[in-house]
């Protein structure tokens, strides 16, 4: 009696492949005669990768729905193997990922060439000081990168033409070397690194003397990064495709751009906040007055009610830092100082001792009142 394969992976006839492969995966890890110890676990096992090694190929699929029957003895090794699977890795106890084995073959063919991986560039990292002004408007940096970029002279290729570039004939282009081995549970293949192309699938010939058969280039660039309104120290700014170049084609990485705010002389932050202490002298506090104080954008004028105490907190809406999110404004805080003169000409004596005198009575008026 013919096996049924779909019955054994517990999918229906119409299945598509994303659902052999993801009932394929479960059932692997759940029978494997390592993780399971029950008796026939092992035959389970040999059934679950003969049924996917059927389903899995376009062509077997077909005969075998046609037919009842497929040639299993190639490519994955039918039942005596799942052929390009080495689940060494996880009979160890380490994570393993089916998932890349089975697309191997379901995906792209057991004996088909895989070709040069591309890889992607590093990405880079860039620390930028701006001053407390600059982080108040939206600017633009212009910036020197040291990085690998892609060789001019050979365009990334390695070779100093095209003819150079040869595919790997250990690997034949895979980038990967099998080795087969018969286990207990049948037969059994590792995939390791090419050993001559370094994984790349292929070989140069004769290599680009500008970049030494690297395909890659060490080259400061100049690049124009916008800081925007509202930055501060920790800002993280990330400019795409300014990072390394890549290999074989790959992307380039991404260049991140972390903000520093310098301290200011004057002013202190607290988020869009600012905070700035400002003198006033003793008439000024006592008589009222219109003074300047500074911003981050000039200078701007403030009231001084008569009768201000040192320490009074002022506040000035708008005169802030933008948020660096798009809304709203912060504000300034002004804190007045009175300032005591510590020398004083005859005249202005005479004139604070007349004036304590007034003082005085008022005092004791008010101290009289307490005690009595």
């Amino acid at each position: 009696m013919a096996k049924d394969y779909y019955e054994t992976l517990g999918v229906s006839k119409n299945a598509s492949k994303e659902e052999i492969k993801s009932a394929y995966k479960k059932l692997a890890k759940k029978h494997h005669p390592d993780v399971n110890k029950d008796h026939g676990s092992s035959e389970k096992f040999k059934e679950i990768n003969e049924a996917a090694s059927v389903l899995g190929d376009d062509q077997k699929r077909a005969s075998y729905d046609q037919f009842g029957t497929a040639d299993v003895s190639g490519g994955f090794g039918g039942a005596e193997g799942f052929g390009g699977s080495d689940f060494s890795d996880f009979m160890g106890g380490t994570e393993f990922d089916f998932g890349d084995i089975f697309d191997q073959f379901f995906g792209h063919g057991g004996g088909r060439r895989r070709g040069s991986r591309q890889r992607s560039g590093s990405d880079l990292r860039y620390d930028l000081e701006v001053s407390l002004e600059e982080a108040a408007d939206t600017i633009v940096k212009t910036i020197n990168i040291p990085r690998l970029a892609t060789c001019s002279k050979c365009g990334g290729s390695g070779a100093q033409s095209s003819s150079g570039v040869k595919v790997c004939d250990t690997c034949d282009g895979s980038g990967v070397e099998t080795t087969t081995r018969r286990t207990p549970f049948g037969l059994f293949q590792q995939t390791t690194t090419c050993s001559k192309c370094r994984g790349e699938g292929k070989t140069i010939k004769d290599p680009c003397p500008a970049c030494d058969g690297s395909g890659r280039v060490h080259k400061t660039q100049k690049i124009e990064v916008e800081i925007p309104a509202g930055v501060e120290t920790g800002t993280k700014l990330r400019v795409r495709g300014e990072g390394e170049a890549g290999l074989q084609g790959g992307q380039p990485g991404d260049l991140y751009v972390v903000i520093h705010v310098k301290e200011h002389d004057i002013f202190s932050r607290d988020n869009d906040d600012i905070y700035v202490d400002v003198p006033i002298s003793f008439s000024q506090a006592c008589l009222g007055a219109d003074i300047e104080v500074p911003t981050l954008k000039g200078k701007a004028e403030l009231k001084i009610p008569q009768g201000t105490q040192t320490g009074t907190l002022f506040k000035m809406k708008g005169k802030g830092l933008p948020s660096l999110h798009g809304y709203g404004q912060g504000s300034e805080f002004v804190k007045v100082i009175v300032q005591v003169p510590d020398k004083l000409s005859k005249k202005q004596k005479e004139l604070l001792k007349e004036f304590d005198s007034e003082s005085s009575s008022e005092k004791k008026g008010f101290i009289k009142r307490i005690f009595e």
